[in-house]
């Protein structure tokens, strides 16, 4: 041996050794190379654990009762019985080993297992439906025959303070039968998982858009009584529409709904999901356990299912890392969360429009006007039941709030009505006259009358002339202009009837009566009132 150890420092490796630690984890411990504390170990007849990730060092023969078993006398097992023989040849005549209490449930652990279900689960379901007696580490032997044992995989485990950051990702949910197809469909499993105390909200969606993730959002939050300050997800476009590590753009629904709740989304790299191993745990842990080869008949059933199962078994379970129960560390980070705002978020929907030639960007129909000098520029657009806001396409300032109009209704602000004629308006009404004298006159008159929103009526006029030819619209112009009906619809409906020109004209004739004896009704109301 080239290095020599104290008599203390010797006895404490050989200790160790004997205790089945690894050679790396004994370096770690005294402080000796791995090198030198093999060489002592192998000196002193103690078997040397081989390196590798949390590999422990052989069973030895059960001599006592484990914590969860059954509380029956230990016994044991034929692969010990040998070396008690007095010689080696002689015949041994060991006590019969008792069966397993998993023997009478053996048909049930193999149809679990054929579903690919894990022993956890196949205990759970044990206990809960068939009134299963024995422990968790009873049904684990018996799965461990039956199919071998299972080495984990070593990860990375990251910490955070109580209430600082929670991680949120999609899986596969379970096959639920859609009522409106009598088939059985995929649905979307939505896991959240604080990261201290590694607490789970599970939830099941037919589908995904921005708003379903925004909502299941929210819905965790207020199941958890509380907000994390970080937020934690992966790139997917519900979350995310420009992913980049240092400057990534967020969907701007899930943005305003986080900071409604204020809290702040951190995207990972992309293709990083170690980053937020703990909701990828525990969406694994979900389908293995609860809903692996489950199906069930309706969304409610199967959500009732899962929300039994985080109670009974996932809250109550000691942590594989912590060591410690989730509902205890639960408990101890609820109050570092944040308070919940008194009012939900109000959701909206949003995107991108281009400001038509009367100033006005559509939505749903309507019109809403915007201040001069964004004709045919792009803007971006938020709208909920009540309110239309328009915003400034890079730095999202508000430009406009309107309330919302019905379809075909216009909203525009006094001060939004430009001075003077812009541009594009009056390019647009010189087309007219060159397509027309009739039709460019009464298009003068449209915009005279109705200002901005006679553009788009003076648009739907060489939409006509497109498609009827312009000297039927001339005609349609000129007959509009001898009854006094400055409107596109009717030249629109003439038209729509020009075999039988005349008889639109008897038809419509009380109606121009009445807008005759409107306009002479408005006409005297303004001849009255005082100077």
């Amino acid at each position: 041996m080239s290095n020599v150890l104290s008599e203390e420092k010797k006895q404490q490796v050989i200790a160790l050794g004997k205790l089945g630690w690894p050679l790396r984890r004994i370096e770690q411990a005294t402080g000796v190379r791995r090198e030198t504390a093999s060489a002592y170990l192998k000196s002193a007849g103690v078997l040397v654990c081989l390196p590798g990730w949390g590999r422990r060092a052989p069973a030895k023969p059960a001599i006592r009762v484990t914590p969860d078993s059954e509380a029956k006398p230990a016994t044991v097992t034929p692969d010990f019985i040998a070396p008690f023989s007095e010689k080696p040849g002689a015949p041994s005549d060991p006590s019969p080993a008792s069966a397993s209490v998993c023997e009478a449930y053996r048909e049930l652990i193999e149809q679990g297992l054929a579903r690919g279900r894990n022993g956890k689960a196949i205990w759970q379901d044990l206990v809960s439906d068939h009134g299963f007696a024995g422990g968790y580490q009873s049904v684990k032997r018996f799965v461990r025959t039956l199919r071998g044992p299972q080495r984990p995989e070593a990860a990375g485990i990251i910490l955070t303070a109580a209430g600082e950051e929670a991680q949120v990702d999609y899986g596969s949910g379970p096959m639920v039968r859609d009522a409106p197809s009598g088939k059985y469909r995929r649905t979307r499993l939505f896991v959240l998982t604080l990261g201290y105390s590694r607490k789970s909200v599970r939830l099941l969606a037919w589908r995904s858009s921005a708003r379903i993730w925004a909502e299941l959002h929210e819905k965790a939050f207020r199941r958890l009584g509380g907000c994390c300050r970080v937020v934690v997800l992966d790139n997917l476009k519900e979350g995310v529409l420009v992913p980049d590590i240092y400057d990534p753009t967020v969907n701007p629904l899930f943005r305003d709904v986080l900071g409604h709740y204020g809290v702040v989304a951190l995207p990972c790299r992309i293709q990083d999901p170690d980053r937020k191993g703990k909701v990828e745990s525990g969406i694994g842990h979900t389908q293995k356990t609860p809903l692996k080869g489950m199906r069930f008949e309706s969304l409610e059933e199967a959500q009732v299912y899962l929300d039994r199962w985080e109670q009974r078994w996932a809250d109550t379970r000691i942590h594989g890392t912590t060591k410690r129960q989730v509902a205890a560390m639960f408990a101890e980070e609820k109050p570092h969360l944040l308070p919940l705002p008194l009012e939900p978020f109000r959701y909206y929907q949003y995107g991108e429009r281009v400001v038509h030639l009367d100033g006005c960007v559509e939505v749903e129909a309507a019109y809403y006007g915007l201040p001069p000098g964004w004709i045919g520029r792009p803007v971006k657009v938020q709208w909920d039941e009540l309110h239309v806001r328009v915003l400034h396409p890079s730095t999202n300032q508000l430009l406009r709030e309107h309330l919302r109009q019905k379809r075909g209704g216009y909203r525009i602000q006094e001060e939004d009505h430009p001075k003077k004629m812009p541009l594009s308006t009056a390019q647009l009404l010189r087309r007219a006259e060159h397509a027309g004298a009739q039709i460019g006159k009464l298009c003068q008159l449209i915009y005279q009358r109705q200002a901005e929103i006679g553009i788009r009526r003076i648009l739907g006029m060489f939409s006509l002339i497109k498609k009827y030819g312009t000297a039927a619209v001339e005609d349609a112009c000129a007959a509009a202009l001898d009854i006094g009906v400055y409107e596109y619809r009717f030249v629109r409906r003439y038209l729509e009837r020009r075999p039988h020109p005349q008889m639109f004209l008897r038809q419509i004739d009380p109606l121009i009566r009445e807008l005759t004896e409107y306009r002479d009704f408005i006409n005297l109301k303004i001849k009255e009132q005082p100077e």
